[in-house]
């Protein structure tokens, strides 16, 4: 778009610094920009898990909107001024699944000690279910499946998932991913370069981070459809549903860690606040246009 005039050198994740270390390399322009997520961030700032995803909270295109014709981006930006940093939505990895198990859950008690993956907010509400919740970076994930240092680990749905090959140790495959039900990916960029930009380099590269978005989320729901039926048919894949007791517990925990945190914090006070009154809305909209929709469309299929 920029006809030559604007050049990225890329570097793969661990390449130029290591994955988790992407925040403060860009907030001291170490590298000038990264594409990460921001849920990795809240154990330095809390809100952050807003932008990418909230256990039982908003999809895809919910959250898009509130990003751009609410308040979102605004307060995403706000929590990232004093780090020099400035984010940008910049794709989407759609609906999670539950993750991958060694044995199916077929109730709370099979969470109790289990040492599961899983980063964020969904991480805290499995701990408190009594998971040994560990977090590893997503390359190291098969690696840790493989030697038994784990015993299960979420990651995004069943294309990626089965590229990464975490089937081949834990078979079985858990839904609905309550803790991941939208993966808005950040473009984490520099505020001083940012702002040394021409305005036409700025739009250009909110122009890619928007096409990002619209391209990784249509690709991603066309790939999981048919990844899963692989999985089933062809890898011996057992998928199955959490109980519902651990989703209503997992539910009831959810909105009682938000809450803790919104009381300790008013910046994430702040945030869920928004986050809650676009989520009202939409569950009113989705309410009458899709569920009664999809369940009648999907019977008969």
């Amino acid at each position: 778009m920029s006809n030559g005039s604007l050049r990225v050198r890329l570097f793969a994740a661990g390449e130029l610094v290591p994955p988790t270390a992407v925040f403060d390399a860009v907030s001291s322009q170490t590298a000038d920009i990264a594409h990460t997520a921001s849920f990795f961030w809240q154990g330095k700032i809390p809100a952050a898990a807003f932008f990418t995803a909230i256990p039982f909270g908003m999809r895809p295109l919910e959250h898009q909107a509130w990003l751009r014709h609410s308040d979102g981006e605004k307060l995403w930006n706000h929590i990232y001024a004093p780090f020099n940093l400035i984010a940008l939505s910049a794709g989407n990895t759609g609906m999670g699944m539950g993750g991958w198990f060694r044995k199916p859950i077929k109730n709370h008690d099979d969470l109790l000690g289990l040492t599961y993956r899983m980063p964020g907010i969904g991480g805290e509400i499995f701990r408190q279910l009594g998971a040994n919740v560990v977090q590893i970076p997503p390359g190291e994930i098969f690696g840790a499946l493989a030697n038994g240092t784990i015993d299960g680990t979420e990651f995004l749905g069943p294309w990626s998932d089965m590229g990464f090959g975490f089937f081949k140790y834990a078979p079985y495959y858990a839904y609905p991913g309550f803790h991941e039900p939208n993966g808005t990916s950040e473009l984490l960029i520099n505020q001083s370069l940012w702002n040394s930009l021409s305005q036409s380099h700025q739009n250009i590269i909110r122009e890619a981070a928007l096409l990002a978005d619209t391209e990784s989320l249509s690709s991603l729901s066309w790939n999981n459809a048919h990844a899963l039926n692989t999985l089933k048919n062809k890898h011996n894949v057992s998928l199955f549903p959490f109980p519902q007791e651990i989703l209503s517990k997992a539910h009831d925990l959810a909105l009682q860690i938000l809450d803790q945190k919104a009381s300790q914090d008013q910046t994430f006070k702040k945030v869920w606040d928004s986050y809650q009154r676009a989520l009202i809305n939409f569950s009113q909209w989705s309410r009458v246009s899709e569920r009664d929709f999809l369940l009648i469309r999907d019977s008969r299929l």
